[in-house]
């Protein structure tokens, strides 16, 4: 079997249940899924080799399978498709953001993306999944057949990117630079 078909050779490519031009949204939609599925294998390399961290390792492991979840419920067309996302990986995400968050210290401002080499890594991710947002919400707006969970999905996931990269710099030592003109954003109270 080749690696290559040719199929897409004329700039359309196949989806489950259609064929779509390589410009059109959902296309978009799922480039972006893959391109921040590379950015998780970068971080994931990064965490394995500063901090051993299996536990934060095996997260964005399953992340990347999630990722291509996503990818799979985007490239779907067929009506009555059953949706691989679930709301359950949601909630899943949100413990793991609650836990990191748990670890890291207070925050009343914004934060410069950066510290650590292996925080820098997670906030590229959390940066490049407020992009996979925007591509996918945009698509929701023109098409029906989309699972819902997938836009929530992606929206915690760069949630817990951020709580993942400060939860990192507070491992090793290093403090998060705070934006010097930022206002207090984040009440006392709250820590996030």
């Amino acid at each position: 079997m080749s690696l290559y078909t040719g199929g897409g050779d004329r700039g359309k490519t196949t989806l489950i249940g259609s064929r779509r031009a390589k410009h059109d949204p959902r296309v978009y939609a799922l480039g972006s899924c893959d391109e921040l599925n590379s950015f998780v294998g970068r971080a994931r390399a990064q965490v394995l080799s500063v901090f051993e961290w299996h536990i934060m390792a095996s997260e964005l492991t399953m992340i990347q399978h999630e990722l291509y979840d996503c990818g799979s419920d985007l490239a779907t067309l067929k009506r009555g498709a059953e949706w691989k996302v679930t709301p359950h990986m949601v909630s899943r995400l949100e413990a793991w953001i609650d836990h990191y968050h748990e670890q890291a210290p207070e925050i009343r401002r914004f934060i410069l993306p950066g510290g650590s080499v292996a925080a820098s890594e997670l906030h590229i991710c959390r940066a490049v999944a407020r992009r996979v947002e925007r591509d996918i919400a945009a698509l929701y707006e023109s098409e029906d057949q989309l699972n819902p969970a997938v836009l929530t999905y992606i929206n915690r996931l760069s949630d817990y990117f951020f709580a993942a990269a400060r939860f990192a710099n507070a491992q090793l030592g290093v403090d998060d630079v705070n934006y010097e003109r930022s206002a207090i954003v984040f009440p006392a109270k709250d820590r996030y």
